[in-house]
């Protein structure tokens, strides 16, 4: 059995404001597990910080502070304070009614919660109080080899979207996969799990130092098409304030109406639902930029296009205009509004919008002056 040093768990809990709020936790049973604990024995460093508890649920986060996001439905709570967050979960064994279908679950204890989880590396557990290791057969010995194996045949079944986390972890961790877990993954399939998990999987995959590899390792589950280099020039073109993670997803998501259904299914926020729905149009806008004389025409392309949809039309041509507009023309605002014309005389209406627009486009040209009363008299001309 392969040896580790449990007190590298709670040093690394030590270092960190959320590890000492776990480490003084009192009045129930509590064990730091998964990626926290892979990680530590690793001398890695590790990121989220997961536990698990025999105990009341309630009354170890509310030692915790800050505040609590029950999900009583999986005995489960998100707790977030001082800057970090952290999920607590009673220990729990579960049932899987169909293949893809949420388990139901009932408490149990740490020992009996390990073998439900996905993979033996990530079912290692230390306790908090004396730091002892608990884990299912072969888990340790996996853990010095490098090794992703499930902890059942049934694993994959029971939750497809285990193939997803498989291959994020494959690129985080280096590890190999077994050979009996490969076999199971390349069977694996999807269908049977709703739109709205695959979205969740796929917000955790745009965060990984390489998404895209990730993203290429699910082309046979997926409807993606990764290209490493379009996306990479894309990247390269992206403002600030864009998503990057949302757009190497965008870029790597396949054109066409059964696709578009599969945007909507995946129930992403509007903003991330509008990206990738007009992602399939970067070809087309790049190609009108490209026949684009004037700034002004560059406008009324590109007028609440998502910049992360500029950035993508730029990869597939007119680089130089998607630049110069993400850097320097989409900033350009008129000085004036609706309230000076108003004030200069003109009614009501929707002429006052058709003016602005007017002179925005002039202004994005050169051809107003600079200042409010250029772009005053510029609005007010008569001449469309």
């Amino acid at each position: 059995m392969a040896s580790f040093d449990p007190q590298s768990v709670l040093d690394a809990l030590s270092a960190r404001a959320d590890g000492r709020a776990a480490l003084a936790l009192r009045g129930a049973r509590v064990a730091v597990v998964g990626g926290f604990v892979r990680d530590s024995l690793l001398g890695r460093d590790p990121r989220e910080l997961d536990l698990v508890i025999e105990g009341d649920l309630r009354s170890i986060a509310l030692q915790l502070g800050g505040e609590t996001r029950p999900h009583p439905q999986f005995l489960a709570v998100h707790v977030a304070n001082d800057g970090w967050t952290m999920e607590i979960t009673h220990a729990r064994s579960e049932r899987y009614d169909r293949p893809g279908a949420l388990p139901s679950v009932v408490p149990a204890t740490i020992e009996d919660d390990l073998p439900r989880r996905d993979f033996s590396v990530n079912a290692i557990a230390v306790t908090l109080d004396g730091g002892e290791v608990l884990a299912p057969a072969g888990a340790l010995e996996d853990l010095a080899r490098g090794r992703l194996r499930v902890l059942h045949d049934a694993s994959f079944e029971d939750d497809p979207t285990r193939v997803m986390r498989l291959a994020r972890y494959v690129h985080r961790t280096g590890f190999s996969v077994d050979r009996d877990t490969s076999r199971l993954a390349a069977a694996a399939s999807l269908d049977a799990v709703s739109g709205a998990r695959i979205g969740a999987e796929l917000v955790q995959i745009v965060g990984e130092p390489d998404p895209l590899a990730v993203l290429a390792d699910l082309q046979t589950k997926l409807p993606l098409a990764v290209q490493r280099a379009l996306t990479q020039r894309a990247l390269d073109l992206a403002p600030e304030d864009a998503d990057r993670g949302l757009l190497t997803l965008a870029a790597s998501i396949r054109s066409g109406a059964a696709d578009q259904a599969w945007i909507e299914s995946l129930e992403l926020g509007a903003y991330a639902r509008d990206v990738l729905s007009a992602a399939s149009s970067a070809p087309a806008l790049a190609r009108a930029l490209a026949a684009a004389s004037l700034p002004s025409r560059m406008q009324a392309i590109l007028q609440g296009v998502p910049v992360e949809v500029v950035a993508l039309a730029g990869a597939y041509g007119s680089a130089d205009a998607v630049e110069r507009w993400l850097t320097d023309l989409r900033h350009v605002a008129l000085e004036i509004g609706g309230e000076e014309l108003l004030a200069a005389g003109l009614p009501e209406g929707p002429e006052l919008g058709a003016r602005l627009e007017r002179t925005l486009a002039r202004k994005l040209d050169g051809l107003v002056a600079p200042g409010r009363e250029a772009e005053l008299a510029s609005a007010l001309e008569e001449e469309r």
